[in-house]
């Protein structure tokens, strides 16, 4: 190190320590933090915006409200601490910026914590390498999970493939989670005074209003997530396994955004539920300890969406049984931005992406009533449908989501199968018995009485008058019948069968590669963002990427893709994409349906991975259907809010699901699986073929020491 560089922070101590700050904005249970206070000397607490790394998957408006609310809590926490500062830098490159950082200061260590998804395992290596080829000390500790990926296996020493196995041995290993830690009494960062932190961007002025709103329900930060977590041990916990499924009240734990972001311990979490479960155990309140179970649950999720990503790392990208990636797809854009703007028809599908879009929140079951109905109904790309929910979500979180989304379109060994439609009125009248969350978020239907509210279509025309609604005027008529969309599922699912089948025979003539794979499906124009480069700061070469969309100012990911300009492709090849990637070749020709192509939905459209041609999606008629009648043994519930503002209400982790492995209260629906039938078609896609420079770097380093992950 030069003198000088060494002086630009405020000396040359014998020991120096930067501690990367990233997804684990606390002070508190922080191993790397813990570390680098014990080993003495001067700590510089560092954050690096560099979200341009990311690729596709750069934050949305709301997760970037949330990280610049968290590091302000962040910096806040260091100070009283006795840390001079919390040192920022904005780069497109976070290894070069900390590279810079450490030598701006004269460290001699560096300690973070350990992230999973494939982007930060490759960068988190390639940072070990660089540090280590200039003599510096690297340490990485898990600070996200109970246990490391590597070390819950089966009995052959593999990684498992279905979620119930996974947590039972996580629930049965031989040594529990660590307890979590106290954060340090205090931090010595030295003269941080000369040091420069850049001003990190999260908004622009146009964002500034909706993220106002944001600050009236939610309050970002560890300490903050400490008592979030406090009131929901204390309140809704003990019956959580009675109201986790109720859309329209605030019965679940708000604390998913806490976790993503690193506010919040899970190890903490965990420790904290199996007291309160031992508390009520000894009680005889088997109601209240059986919450504590299906809660529990729920972090086995989040947990189990680390470990896929870890063990399967296009995972976000890729279905994981092969036979799906000869699905047929419809690209339909159309049909895209109606379920965006929650003019479907189905009022639950409806009032779920209308709050999405208003708050940024879902429940959970919601979640899942809104991703089955755009896979199975509509029938779009499923990456589509995740990367809208990366855009619009507050606890946007890129392995939960995909394993959600897997999970929904069936992709999974353990999944729902992909041939059973749910009925989106029948759901309505599982989670919203008495239609309060669909009024709230669908004023059109407020009037509507709730033995019709979720599925007007059916109402008599007298009713409707007298409720001030005109269906196909001021609210829509269901966008496709699901009788059709059931036949058209079938006809897909036949069609994806064959393929599988013929892209075999090609395989076995000596094709390494068969027919290609329909998740190479381009992201829409309305994913892709145009971009207005600005500089983030006057003394930084650093853009400011700012998104803009027509019809929704919904805060979009930034692009590695080009945006088609005439025609959606299934071939990538032109696509600028710095993400680490499994080697593929697109010669997959989904089924297309662009609005420019559907110019009357009643008419014709083109089909082009079939034999024939016609129109898919038909605009119902307004028959009668089947009704359902509102249950009435459930008390009427409210909208709940909290310290004056509306809260929406989800449990934490994303993946939930209806199948008796995501789901106990869906056992009791009996559908035959795709195992049954095409076993030999079950399979777990190959992942060996992903690149040296993604696999070589973990699996040396994990083979030697976990505790060096890269």
């Amino acid at each position: 190190m030069s003198a000088s560089s060494s002086s630009l922070c405020g000396g040359d101590p014998a020991m120096r320590s930067v501690v990367w700050f990233r997804r684990d904005l606390r002070v508190e249970d922080n191993p790397a933090l813990a570390a680098a206070a014990r080993a003495g000397g001067e700590v510089v607490p560092a954050y690096v915006w560099s979200p341009e790394e990311e690729g596709p998957y750069y934050p949305g408006r709301v997760s970037r409200w949330w990280i610049s609310q968290s590091l302000k809590h962040l910096d806040a926490s260091l100070r009283r601490l006795g840390a001079g500062k919390l040192v920022t830098r904005r780069s497109a490159d976070a290894v070069v910026a900390l590279l810079q950082l450490v030598r701006d200061t004269g460290a001699t260590h560096v300690y973070f914590n350990h992230l999973y998804d494939p982007i930060s395992l490759v960068r988190d290596h390639r940072l070990k390498e660089m540090l280590a080829a200039e003599g510096i000390v690297v340490q990485s500790f898990n600070a996200d999970l109970l246990y490391e990926p590597w070390e819950v296996v089966d009995d052959e020493g593999q990684p498992f493939t279905m979620f119930t196995a996974f947590w039972n041995r996580c629930l049965s290993m031989q040594y529990d989670p660590p307890a979590p830690l106290l954060p340090p009494k205090k931090i010595n960062s030295g003269d941080l005074s000369m040091c420069p932190s850049e001003d990190l961007i999260f908004e622009d002025d146009s964002e500034r209003g909706s993220n106002a709103l944001l600050a009236r329900a939610w309050t970002p930060g560890w300490q903050n997530a400490d008592k979030a977590l406090t009131a929901f041990l204390n309140g809704p916990l003990a019956d959580y396994s009675v109201n986790r499924k109720k859309a329209d009240s605030a019965s679940t734990s708000l604390l998913s955004p806490h976790l993503h972001f690193g506010e919040l311990s899970v190890r903490k979490v965990f420790h904290l539920v199996r007291m309160k479960q031992l508390v009520w155990s000894n009680e005889g309140n088997h109601a209240a300890e059986e919450s504590c179970t299906l809660f529990l649950r729920s972090i086995g999720l989040r947990e189990y969406s680390r470990y896929l990503s870890f063990n399967h790392p296009s995972s976000h990208e890729r279905p994981l049984l092969a036979h799906l990636r000869f699905f047929p797809w419809v690209v339909n854009e159309s049909y895209f931005k109606i379920w965006r703007q929650g003019r479907t028809g189905y009022p639950l599908v409806d009032a779920g992406m209308r709050e999405l879009w208003a708050t940024g929140w879902l429940h959970d079951r919601i979640r899942v009533v809104v991703s089955s109905f755009f896979v199975k109904v509509l029938q779009l790309p499923w990456r589509w449908g995740m990367k809208y929910f990366w855009d619009t979500l507050l606890d946007a979180d890129l392995e939960s989501d995909a394993l959600g989304w897997q999970y929904i379109t069936g992709s999974l060994p353990d999944s729902r199968e992909l041939d059973r439609i749910d009925n989106p009125q029948f759901e309505g009248y599982k989670f919203d018995p008495h239609g309060e969350y669909v009024r709230r978020w669908i004023p059109e239907l407020v009037r509507l009485p709730t033995e019709w509210i979720h599925h007007p279509w059916d109402a008599p025309v007298s009713v409707l008058q007298a409720a001030g609604i005109e269906l196909g005027s001021n609210y829509p008529l269901p966008i496709v019948e699901l009788d059709a969309a059931k036949a058209r599922l079938q006809e897909a699912l036949s069609e994806m069968w064959q393929l599988e089948a013929a892209s075999r025979a090609t395989m076995n003539n000596g094709m390494e590669e068969g027919l290609g794979d329909s998740s190479e499906v381009p992201f829409p124009e309305e994913l892709q963002m145009e971009v207005d480069r600005q500089r983030a700061q006057a003394t930084a070469n650093v853009v400011m990427t700012v998104r803009r969309r027509e019809d929704q100012m919904v805060p979009t990911m930034t692009s590695s893709l080009n945006r088609a300009e005439t025609e959606v492709s299934a071939d990538l090849g032109n696509s600028e994409d710095t993400r680490a990637q499994v080697p593929f070749h697109a010669h997959f020709h989904p089924r297309v349906e662009r609005e420019d192509m559907i110019q009357n939905t009643e008419g014709p459209a083109l089909r082009i991975n079939g034999t024939h041609q016609h129109n898919i999606f038909q605009q119902p008629q307004n028959h009668r259907r089947e009704a359902l009648a509102p249950s009435v043994s459930e008390a009427s519930s409210s909208w709940t809010g909290r310290e004056g503002a509306v809260v929406p209400v989800w449990s934490p982790p994303a993946a939930s699901g209806h199948s008796e492995t995501f789901a106990a209260d869906e056992a009791d629906v009996s559908s035959r699986s795709y195992l049954d039938r095409h076993p030999q078609s079950h399979r777990l896609m190959n992942w060996s073929q992903l690149s040296q420079s993604l696999t070589t770097g973990w699996e040396v380093e994990n083979s030697v020491q976990p505790n060096l992950l890269g």
